[in-house]
């Protein structure tokens, strides 16, 4: 066994320098394994193999720990390094207690030097983005990791933010869908944008624009359940075997996502748990947030099924507006064309910004109870 230490974080380039610090002593096995971001860990220790234990809550808000070899990690880095061309320098703008920041931590250590780090005390500010860009040093390629909201501010602010995200030669961007008119909009200010898709359970993101890493296999169920497996798994959960065993099951992740093969490539349709009954007829959320995203003025959406004493449930969702105000009729007329009736939302409810949990995924469980009360008008 092992002995597992907690790192915690404050979101300074100090405390960012002792997590650098402590995974590269964790990935060559010469210090413990580490827990980044808690104050306590979970436990004393853990198998010698484990690495890193990544603590999250998920959409269930009850506590995982997922434990992650430093084989598994170093798999996902370099598969990623593979996928992108090769070795670069990173700049490390999301929280290190998820599995997003420390595979930029590790990528960057495995390409040979520590990320830069942005400032994250005060939050992600376009701003400080850029001058952290500015410490990269010239002629190297460079690459980042964010999530769709830091994206969308990077573009809605413009100037020095959106000019340094240009000069990466890939932008990753997972933790949640992206709209696809904020793909658009990002490549057409020369934004090279990498979607990714994955969890803690696999190291992080293992399917990039919907093609798999060297490594990975992708499964689907005969109710379109996705499972992946490959080098970058994880061991399991932390005090969890009973969970383990249901998870992990013939070195496959059982998911709770929905997924289909589009050609040779795979789209993630959302969680299976989502999926809104409504009527007697299925509908699943994610398909309806595509179409609502496509629409002029919806800068984020999140669609969810509400209590209906006459349906069992009925869909609603939840618009962020960007520029001008969507035309709410035609958000519905464009579901109705592209999904079907039973998809279409019974209220629109524009709001100034969807809640959020973990790095930048919309709170369906807070949408649900927001949604649930009377429009405030």
């Amino acid at each position: 066994m092992r002995p597992l230490h907690a790192l915690p974080l404050d979101g300074s380039p100090e405390s960012f320098d002792a997590l650098v610090h402590a995974l590269d002593a964790a990935l060559d096995g010469t210090g413990a394994a580490v827990v980044p971001g808690a104050t306590t860990p979970p436990a004393p220790e853990v198998p010698d193999e484990v690495a890193v234990v990544i603590s999250t809550s998920g959409s269930t808000g009850t506590p995982k720990h997922v434990m992650l070899s430093a084989a598994a990690l170093t798999a996902s880095a370099r598969a990623t390094e593979a996928r992108l061309g090769g070795p670069a320098r990173w700049v490390l703008a999301l929280p290190a207690e998820h599995v997003a920041g420390v595979q930029v931590v590790l990528r960057a250590l495995l390409a040979g030097a520590a990320p830069v780090v942005q400032d994250l005390r005060e939050g992600f500010r376009p701003a400080g983005f850029a001058r952290a860009t500015g410490r990269l040093p010239h002629g190297t390629r460079r690459c980042t990791s964010l999530v769709p909201t830091q994206l969308g501010r990077v573009l809605d602010e413009g100037g020095a933010g959106m000019y340094a995200l240009a000069g990466y030669d890939a932008v990753l961007v997972g933790g949640a869908a992206l709209a696809p008119a904020l793909r658009d909009r990002a490549e057409e200010a020369g934004i090279r944008v990498v979607t990714t898709y994955g969890m803690s359970e696999t190291c992080g993101g293992c399917v990039y624009d919907g093609v798999p890493l060297a490594g990975v296999r992708v499964a689907l169920g005969a109710d379109g359940r996705l499972s992946l497996g490959g080098p970058m798994l994880a061991e399991g959960y932390l005090g969890d075997p009973e969970l383990t065993a249901a998870s992990f099951v013939d070195d496959l992740f059982v998911t709770g996502d929905l997924g289909r093969w589009d050609g040779d490539r795979l789209a993630v349709l959302g969680r299976a748990d989502d999926v809104i009954v409504t009527g007697g007829e299925k509908v699943a959320p994610a398909a309806v947030e595509r179409v609502l995203a496509a629409q002029p003025g919806v800068g984020a959406v999140c669609v969810v099924g509400v209590p209906d004493p006459e349906w069992g449930q009925a869909v609603v969702a939840a618009v962020v507006p960007s520029g001008v105000v969507p035309d709410v009729e035609g958000l519905r007329r464009a579901v109705r064309e592209a999904v079907g009736r039973a998809a279409v939302p019974r209220r629109v409810r524009l709001l100034p910004e969807l809640p959020l949990r973990g790095v930048g995924k919309p709170d369906r469980a807070a949408v649900v109870a927001l949604l649930s009360t009377p429009d405030p008008g």
